[in-house]
């Protein structure tokens, strides 16, 4: 992370204006938390276009994007847009080294050239509502948390049972302040989502990862889908005899533009966040689990682009993997910076000292007295188990065969123990199982990423290895490259074919005793272990956490008045807030950017800064038509104060009619401790400007049939 610059340090002593209100709230509290304060910034809807059970609102226009993602309705026939990242993985798996649609781009021309990717969806919001009360009736204070567990989650199924409309809904139950609330949340999941258009790589991707999450920014990160339902407009799976689906409501877009101060609202679905997280669960994140998992990405992705850049194929195969350990790789260490320099810990202790003073007052000793030590102390014993768990979980998540054997194993143990009958029955289920796994990989490139991954582990973790990584490090120095090549040959794993042939010939024996399944199995097991000594400190935790929340918000102590982000649906409202001037932007204000510093950034060859010719073209004509701001620059991306996480990303930016002005896509380094602390002077969400996008679509790439069918407003 930069260090913070002397004009910054000025900039935030001196700033006077109105800065955003911290938090991610539901919707169905807008009108009676937030409404009033979001009126004064520049909000112009009710609070029931924002959000109605009955009639069509803004949140009939946002989507869950394929899980992990927000997106937002554009059109009444279904076009849906979203980050060129958020649909990194189904465009790369739509390309081909011949028709490589992730380097070149791609636009439909008509409906009927829209590709389906084989698994992706979008996810509507129904309702919700509070189910506290009844939640925390089937519960006591006697019970263990296991316990509590158990009776929760009898009563949640029955919650959703009671909600899913004979399966028509997915229904999901949710938690919020450590277990002191749960409400249910009501959606409905189209499974019919095709590419559309995407602009080139080095368009959606600009900057790569050296400017991932820093400004000034030029990223052009969006790409369009079609929602497909049946002829009634029901979710149906893919058919070529599905039609476009009509959302109850889509998105105006706004090309007026922005500028200072500017009210601005996102509505999306942001990820996690830990906010309440207590003192030591910082620490522990700073000198132990952060630096495990840092270490352990940038070893991943030195050992994939070795292979990716020479090999186009390979390239494309693990072009998304290495994106998303990249991000949270910078994302990482960017938060030990952060945290660090923030002092979060520090401040975090301070309110804790006075909790324990509130908690340990006559009324209140019984039920929070031992809150904080039993806390503290669950820290104190886990810090060398997170150091190892995030090693093993950077293994886990970067190397194919650390997982897939285990993963088809289990199955096979089932499948072996079935009478002939029932064999048959499963046969195709499995055959599927199987041709899925073994998809998209380069076994070079896994062997050697799952023997160097074995040495980090086994030479940094430090904390209770497992018994094969153990033996087979002692006798190697750590060097796993001979075992992982011999147990490659040996093993059943190893290739498609060989799984295959084992289902004509199941072998318990041999099963049981295959190497690649006994290291999967030895890894997952200890991942997913908790040792004995550890049951009963992690239950005091979990009750302890739940209490210091419930007291922090009962004493007034907390400053946070919203729960930590879960995936669910929440709506952020600030302004369009600029930065300390930088000498880097060209632009007049530093609150967004223009094509002129694209330009700037120009290194033809580079993976990161190359540029389209037409770009370069274009650019140089001036050719930005109805896009251009009132100075005749195209902006590109601009900032506001908003409080968003990972999630957010394509999540629609409104400005207070509603209208689609941006959309999400990062957040700047200075403010990398926003999961865990929002801090209003320096927290800016780095959005992608909708002239830009309409520029690039219309001007750019001559699909002016996709810009058609949006309802753009100029006022």
């Amino acid at each position: 992370m930069k260090k913070i610059t002397l004009t910054l340090i000025a900039f935030m002593l001196t700033a006077s204006s109105v800065f955003a209100d911290e938090g991610m709230w539901f919707l169905m509290h807008i009108k009676r938390l937030i409404y009033r304060d979001m009126q004064k910034m520049g909000l112009q809807l009710t609070p029931e276009e924002i959000y109605s059970i009955n009639h069509q609102s803004l949140k009939d226009a946002i989507v869950q994007f394929n899980g992990g993602c927000t997106a937002s309705m554009v059109s009444d026939n279904g076009l849906v847009i979203t980050n060129h990242h958020c649909g990194y993985d189904a465009i790369a798996e739509l390309s081909t080294p011949e028709n490589n649609h992730l380097r070149d781009g791609f636009w439909a021309a008509t409906h009927q050239d829209e590709l389906k990717p084989e698994s992706l969806y979008v996810r509507f919001f129904v309702r919700m509502d509070d189910v506290s009360k009844r939640i925390l009736s089937q519960v006591n204070d006697s019970m263990t948390e296991k316990e509590r567990e158990a009776a929760i989650n009898k009563e949640i199924a029955k919650i959703q049972q009671e909600n899913n409309e004979g399966g028509k809904y997915t229904v999901s139950v949710r938690s919020f302040y450590q277990g002191n609330e749960y409400y249910y949340f009501v959606y409905q999941d189209y499974p019919d989502v095709r590419l559309v258009g995407t602009p080139p790589e080095s368009i959606g991707k600009y900057g790569g990862d050296t400017d991932n999450w820093e400004w000034p920014r030029h990223t052009g990160d969006f790409s369009m889908f079609r929602v497909y339902a049946d002829e009634n407009g029901n979710p149906a799976e893919y058919s070529p005899n599905n039609v476009p689906l009509k959302p109850k409501y889509h998105l105006p877009i706004s090309i007026d533009g922005v500028k200072e101060n500017d009210f601005a609202m996102i509505l999306g679905y942001p990820g996690r966040t830990n906010r309440w997280m207590p003192a030591e669960g910082v620490e522990q994140n700073v000198n132990y689990a952060y630096p495990a998992w840092v270490e352990g990405s940038k070893l991943a992705m030195d050992v994939m682009k070795k292979y990716m850049d020479n090999d186009p194929e390979v390239d494309l195969k693990y072009a998304s993997l290495y994106a998303r350990i990249a991000n949270y790789w910078k994302n990482r260490q960017g938060m030990i910076d952060a945290l660090t320099a923030h002092k979060t810990a520090e401040a975090k202790r301070k309110v804790e000292k006075k909790f324990d003073k509130w908690a340990n007052k006559k009324n209140n000793k019984a039920k929070y007295g031992q809150v904080m030590d039993n806390i503290n102390n669950y820290y104190t014993l886990t810090n060398n188990k997170a150091r190892h768990d995030n090693y093993l979980m950077l293994v886990l998540r970067s190397s194919k065969f650390a997982v897939l054997p285990y993963r088809i194993g289990k199955n096979l143990e089932y499948y072996i123990g079935f009478n002939d009958a029932k064999r048959k029955e499963v046969l195709p289920r499995m055959m599927q199982l199987i041709e899925d796994s073994y998809k998209d990989y380069y076994l070079p490139l896994e062997k050697d990423m799952l023997a160097q991954q074995l040495h980090l582990y086994a030479t940094k973790a430090g904390y209770n290895l497992p018994d094969l990584i153990a033996q087979i490090g002692g006798e190697n120095n750590n060097d796993f490259s001979s075992y992982i090549d011999a147990i490659f040959e040996l093993s059943i794993f190893s290739s498609k074919e060989r799984v295959e042939a084992f289902l004509k010939y199941p072998n318990e024996e041999l099963l049981k005793n295959d190497p690649l399944y006994k290291l999967s199995t030895e890894l997952l097991d200890k991942y997913r272990e908790t040792p004995e000594s550890l049951e009963q400190p992690t239950n005091d935790f979990e009750k302890s956490f739940r209490l210091m929340v419930d007291g922090l918000r009962k004493s007034g102590l907390s400053k946070i008045k919203y729960p930590d982000a879960n995936s669910t649906l929440r709506l952020t409202y600030g302004k369009v807030r600029a930065l300390p001037a930088d000498s880097r932007n060209d632009a007049d204000i530093n609150n967004y950017t223009t094509m002129k510093g694209v330009v700037n950034k120009y290194k033809p060859g580079d993976p990161e800064f190359d540029l389209p010719q037409r770009v370069l073209d274009m650019y140089k004509a001036k050719d930005y038509g109805r896009y251009a701001n009132s100075k005749g620059q195209l902006p590109i991306n601009f900032l506001t104060d908003n409080d968003i996480t990972g999630g957010n990303s394509g999540s629609p930016v409104m400005n207070g009619k509603g209208e689609l002005i941006g959309l999400a896509f990062d957040g700047n380094i200075e403010a990398m401790a926003g999961d865990v602390i929002f801090d209003k002077k320096l927290q800016r969400t780095i959005n992608v400007d909708i002239r830009y996008v309409l520029w690039l679509i219309d001007k750019f790439s001559n699909a002016k049939h996709v810009v058609d069918e949006m309802t753009i407003v100029k006022h």
